[in-house]
């Protein structure tokens, strides 16, 4: 199959996807969402592939979240189908049998830093940095970030990376059990697919089951979801994605 937003490669039992958009720093759009679903699900049907890569174009971005231009018009119940559009693919990666390894280079920001955390396995470059930044532009995060964030580094942590949207380096990142190594840039790919070569050197079948056992319940993005298009409701996300596009800052209403 053809796609544009994104390349598939397979080397043995390993298949990368790589986000490529590297003008808009890999942002997802539409078009982007769609292909990474297409991709794997024509990941899941090759037998032969036993792990999946997920990674970035360049060095400069993982992924640098979803596209604002896209989502600023959008109204409440727009929004939150626009998140459940997410929800679904970043779930189709946490529910693939075999296991998935993120490798961040640079920015995994928003939608960038869900994508990672819906990935079983996070190894990050020393360049990387993660952030949560949607309360800033008058959102929360839509594509599983508010359940996965937690369950992965503690309500504590999540709570204060969300509310403030704050940045944390690569460093940071590994001391708070956000990814489990740290390698440098060069390094990155190799390291990524020496892991998808031990995984695949494992019992496929107890791998399967090993995912499914730790699945998160549908019931908790649903509600993340509904939440995402509530905020739809006020003018907040309009004036806080318009202020991110006009490079000022933003004006919220009290």
């Amino acid at each position: 199959m053809s796609y544009h937003g994104i390349r598939l490669a397979t080397s043995g039992h390993t298949a990368v996807i790589t986000i490529s958009r590297p003008s808009a720093l890999n942002a997802l759009n539409s078009a982007v969402i769609d292909e990474l679903s297409e991709a794997l699900a024509e990941v899941q049907a090759d037998k032969d592939c036993r792990a999946l890569i997920i990674t970035g174009e360049g060095e400069k971005a993982f992924v640098a979240g979803a596209d604002i231009s896209e989502m600023r018009d959008l109204g409440p119940d727009e929004a939150a189908d626009f998140a459940r559009r997410g929800q679904a693919v970043f779930r189709a990666i946490e529910e693939l049998p075999i296991p998935a390894i993120a490798a961040v280079n640079g920015y995994a920001l928003g939608g960038g830093c869900e994508l990672a955390l819906a990935c079983d396995i996070r190894i990050a470059s020393e360049n990387a940095r993660f952030a949560q930044p949607e309360t800033g532009l008058g959102i929360i995060p839509g594509f599983g970030g508010s359940v996965r964030l937690p369950a992965t580094v503690g309500r504590a942590r999540a709570a204060y990376l969300i509310l403030t949207g704050r940045q944390v380096n690569a460093a940071d990142a590994l001391a708070m059990g956000l990814v489990s190594e740290v390698t440098p840039r060069e390094s990155l790919t190799a390291r990524a697919h020496e892991i998808a070569a031990e995984l695949a050197a494992r019992s496929p079948v107890a791998l399967a089951h090993a995912k499914r056992a730790m699945a998160t319940c549908a019931e908790a993005y649903e509600r993340e979801a509904l939440e995402f298009g509530r905020c739809f409701e006020t003018g907040d996300p309009k004036e806080g994605m318009s202020a991110f596009l006009e490079r000022r800052r933003p004006g919220y209403a009290r």
